[in-house]
């Protein structure tokens, strides 16, 4: 069977150098700058949506071009020590307990999007409040662009030949260096293309057709149903993390879903809630 697999491989994989270039003893890899790419093109995007008073309630943004780039700082520290608090506490607690250092060792991997997703949602709500913009908007405004870094994220899985799928004979599928010899789903592709593509396209539609912006929290939720059902989708062709395998003594339930699942709850409370808001305002 699992020489078939291999045989079925009809995608090479491409052999990129993790490291994009050097610059004397110091090192730039993909994953590093697929961080600045996905932020920086979110900073990009967030100030042309700030910068488009029709797209907002009452003809006014409520966040400044300067408000987002002071944003910049916040964002960046929530999303890599969310990430990594998350990765150690969801995923990899047992061996950071055995050996402490491996929590410092972000160059060895491990970043959890959960994890990044809490802590930006606290930088969020700090900066938000000191600066008197309205939570729900600084999460809308946030949650539009931040298909770009899953994006740029996900590539940068592929490149790194980690985070592969499940064994597959599929045309497309892959032999991971990391995978042993075996063909196996692209799952990092079909993420940056759920997640990153095809979400940005959902939340652009709804921005500048429906005029979503102008009922807080609506982005925001839907930005969370739909990363938590594209997740959920896409572990089921996903390889989970070896430390846990699949969980509950079944053969497909992952810890990616068991915390998505969370997310599409608390998505659908934030529309609810911001319909509840338009309501309310109405009658009043």
């Amino acid at each position: 069977m699992y020489e078939a697999l291999h045989l079925f491989a009809l995608m090479p994989f491409p052999n990129i150098d993790p490291v994009a270039f050097s610059i004397g003893p110091l090192a730039i890899h993909w994953y590093g700058l697929a961080y600045v790419a996905g932020i920086m093109l979110g900073w990009f995007y967030a100030r042309r949506l700030a910068a488009n008073a029709s797209l907002w309630k009452d003809g006014q943004s409520p966040i400044t071009a300067v408000q987002l780039d002071d944003f910049l700082v916040w964002v960046a520290a929530g999303i890599v020590l969310g990430g990594r608090i998350g990765y150690i506490l969801f995923y990899d607690l047992a061996s950071v307990v055995q050996n402490p250092i491996r929590a410092v060792e972000i160059w060895n991997g491990g970043m959890s999007f959960h994890g990044g997703f809490i802590g930006a949602t606290i930088a969020m709500i700090i900066f938000a409040r000191r600066n008197a913009i309205p939570v729900w908007s600084m999460f809308d405004t946030v949650a539009a662009v931040v298909p770009f870094g899953l994006f740029f994220g996900r590539i940068a899985n592929f490149i790194n030949g980690e985070l592969w799928g499940r064994l597959s004979n599929a045309p497309w599928a892959v032999v991971f260096p990391t995978g042993g010899p075996f063909s196996r789903h692209p799952s990092q592709l079909y993420e940056a293309g759920l997640e990153g593509i095809v979400l940005l396209l959902v939340l652009a539609l709804m921005i500048f057709r429906f005029k979503a912006l102008n009922i807080p929290g609506t982005i925001a939720g839907t930005f969370v149903i739909g990363y938590g059902l594209c997740r959920i989708f896409v572990e089921f062709f996903r390889e989970p993390d070896a430390q846990l395998g699949y969980l509950l003594g079944t053969n497909w339930l992952t810890m990616g879903m068991i915390l998505s699942l969370p997310m599409i709850a608390a998505g659908l409370w934030a529309i609810f809630r911001a319909r509840a808001a338009v309501t309310s305002a109405a009658k009043a």
